[in-house]
């Protein structure tokens, strides 16, 4: 695989399934004329045949939803050439027709961008959420969302944002001029939507009561939501009249952090959602080594929440680093009801993700059943596999099939199927499609081998990736650090190793201490200790490979993204033994991305790297910043960094870059390279435009190719 092959990578990224469980739609993105198209497609769940094309067009068709009925699919599309025009909600018939808009274009004044969709129960509604107006910064004359004036490209930027809070800026998003806002609309009488929330704070993550009039979802209507982000779940009534009572959200469930992604019971008894219940040292909520779980209320929001698997010490959730994931929509990993009492979501368990069932009983809420409970000594995930998005139908009760979109080994994302009635060790994907993973038959894949470096800490579960056919030859080898730090590698690789296989280089792929999926125990160490135990364990992986002779400790790389990339800039100030790194979208000075990421103060919080209240919270974050070790660094180092980053935002980068350039005054053995990527995000080496994506991967191969000299054959 060489890096113009990104453009032909094809990627199954979103998923839903029919009331009967015969069909799945899927949304599969590819590359055209230099730009991301999406369409959906309709996958037969009963007998072979190929997926039938629902969509087509210069368009990204996401978020696709099936009617309860199975006949429809309502969908959110945004336009490749037109990035001014906003999204809206679509439908098309199951079985394939014309496509039709349901929220048109200019319907009302202050009406913007779709985001997500769900149907009602009774089929006749949808519920979205949308932008909306007044903007919450901007200063000076606008055009109301919606509107032709507001698509016009030469209209004149605002006069100015007046700043007011803390959270005016995401990464993937830029500013934060507006919040988005529920609506609902009726597909049997041709009216316009109808907005049914209002306040300064956004909605998102929504879920329809059984009794098809409310609503649940995300929302943080805390009076310190800019500093104290914490979101719980409300629900409101999308009938009430605007001077009902009912009208009002009405709070839920309150987790002691942040509460996700509700789902109501069949019956509308039970909600559950994804949160933890435990506060914390400050009583402020969990710290980085508490595991989010499923937290259960009753659905009128009387009584208290309850955790239905704390001992488990597994997150829920896929926490795992491969972007064979596609990483351009959010993962769907559930909780989803497969009936009244049975609850399926995803749970990470070392570098894998895999979907579990969690058993209640109905009138008391208490666990019946719950996935086993993992240990060191416990055997290990019952398959090398990762979840993306899964969904359930309502079946028969011996069914416990689910539907999902992962990674199988190698193997990209396809349609697959998995019983969970089923022992945990003879549980067995089941594979629906192939146009998800085609793409990799005509290139040559990494061969992975999984094995545990003896580590300070314990064994650091290790893949290694390698050119098929090497054996145990010694080869240029790069150690490749995952982001997070809660994150950690899967059995799947990234396309970045897949090409430095193709390459000539075996790459190391080490879960050190500080990522999810191995429990408590191995994030607590790492909290407040960055470039301590994590870089030992680093260390630890690449004296494993060296010591089976599967790596010339001569010629050894680094690379790492995001939490990755401060590891690399760690390890080039404090020590000498790689020939060449490649830090991207990392972090250098503590003290300074404190406040200039966009999620900075709560980050740090979390993972006890300081504050700069006292002196004693400055000098932890100077003491975790590799800007501190600048003047040691001899290794040859490219960075590459994304303009538009607001993760770990270019400011940050360059304080290192432009040390060492000062640096290079008196020491010209020093080799340093900034790349710079406009309108590029924190992770567009896996999202980001074509060309720029094609450009890194260039770069990578050609800095490790000058300096790590790669035989060939």
């Amino acid at each position: 695989m060489v890096p113009g092959d990104l453009e032909r990578v094809v990627v199954v990224e979103e998923l839903d399934v029919d009331v009967g469980g015969t069909s799945a739609v899927v949304v599969r993105r590819v590359v055209r004329r230099g730009e991301y198209e999406g369409h959906l497609f309709r996958v037969d769940l009963t007998r072979r045949r190929a997926p039938a094309r629902l969509t087509d067009g210069r368009v990204r068709d996401t978020w696709p939803r099936v009617s309860p009925d199975g006949s429809t699919v309502a969908f959110v599309r945004s336009w490749v050439d037109d990035d001014d025009r906003p999204s809206a909600v679509w439908v098309v018939p199951v079985d394939g027709g014309r496509s039709r808009l349901v929220t048109p274009r200019g319907a009302r004044p202050g009406f913007g961008s779709v985001s997500e969709i769900a149907w009602s129960p009774d089929g006749t509604r949808l519920a979205f959420v949308a932008e909306v107006d007044p903007p919450r910064s901007l200063v000076g004359a606008h055009p109301p969302l919606g509107s032709r004036a507001a698509r016009d490209p030469k209209r004149r930027p605002p006069t100015a944002r007046r700043i007011t809070r803390a959270d005016w800026r995401w990464d993937e998003v830029g500013h934060r001029d507006r919040w988005s806002h529920l609506f609902v609309v009726d597909l049997t009488g041709g009216a316009a939507p109808r907005r049914v929330t209002h306040g300064e704070w956004n909605v998102s993550s929504i879920a329809w009561y059984p009794d098809g009039r409310t609503v649940a979802f995300e929302a943080d209507l805390g009076d310190e939501a800019d500093t104290r982000p914490a979101t719980a779940i409300w629900s409101v009534d999308v009938d009430a009249g605007p001077r009902s009572p009912r009208s009002r959200p009405r709070l839920v469930l309150r987790a002691a952090g942040p509460a996700t992604k509700p789902a109501i019971s069949p019956d509308g008894r039970w909600l559950v959602a994804v949160g933890s219940l435990d506060t914390g040292p400050d009583g402020e909520g969990p710290l980085d080594d508490v595991s989010p779980g499923l937290v259960l209320a009753r659905a009128d929001g009387s009584g208290s929440p309850r955790e239905l698997s704390p001992e488990l010490d597994r997150p829920v959730g896929s926490w795992c680093d491969t972007d064979l994931h596609g990483w351009m929509v959010s993962g769907r990993t559930g909780p989803e009801w497969l009936d009244e009492t049975t609850i399926v979501a995803a749970l990470t368990d070392r570098g894998r993700s895999l979907p579990e069932r969690w058993v209640i009983d109905g009138s008391t809420g208490d666990t019946l059943e719950r996935p086993a409970v993992v240990g060191r000594d416990t055997p290990g995930p019952w398959a090398d596999a990762t979840t993306h998005q899964l969904a359930v139908a309502p079946a028969a009760p011996d069914d416990r099939r689910v539907v999902l979109l992962g990674t199988l080994a190698g193997r990209a994302m396809d349609v697959m199927t998995v019983d969970l009635g089923a022992p945990r060790v003879e549980r067995r994907f089941r594979a629906h499609s192939t146009f998800g993973s085609a793409w990799q038959r005509r290139l040559i894949q990494p061969e992975m081998r999984r094995v545990e470096a003896p580590g300070p800490g314990g064994p650091v579960e290790t893949w290694v990736a390698s050119p098929p056919g090497a054996g145990d030859a010694a080869l240029p080898t790069i150690v490749d650090v995952h982001g997070g730090p809660l994150g950690g590698w899967a059995p799947s690789p990234h396309l970045e190793v897949i090409m430095l296989v193709g390459a000539g280089y075996r790459v190391v792929l080490p879960n050190i201490r500080g990522g999810q999926g191995y429990g408590r125990d191995w994030i607590t160490p790492q909290l407040g200790d960055w470039g301590g135990v994590d870089v030992d364990d680093v260390h630890a992986a690449v004296d494993h490979v060296v010591d089976l002779g599967w790596a010339d400790p001569d010629r050894l790389g680094v690379m790492g993204l995001s939490y990755g990339g401060f590891v690399v800039n760690w390890l080039v100030g404090t020590t000498d033994r790689f020939r060449a790194a490649v830090s991207e979208n990392g972090v250098a000075n503590q003290l300074s991305v404190w406040a200039n990421s966009d999620c900075g103060p709560d980050y740090c919080r979390t993972s006890l790297l300081g504050d700069p209240f006292t002196e004693e919270g400055v000098a932890k974050l100077w003491r975790q910043s590799p800007l501190r070790h600048v003047a040691n660094v001899r290794t040859p180092l490219l960075m590459l960094q994304g303009e538009a980053d607001l993760r770990c935002p270019a400011a940050d980068n360059e304080q290192f870059f432009v040390a060492l350039r000062h640096l290079a005054r008196t020491r010209p053995e020093i080799e340093v390279e900034y790349v710079l990527y406009p309108d590029s995000y924190h992770t567009f080496s896996s999202n980001g435009r074509p060309d720029r994506r094609v450009d890194r991967m260039e770069r990578v191969l050609d800095w490790f190719g000058r300096h790590l000299t790669p035989r060939s054959g």
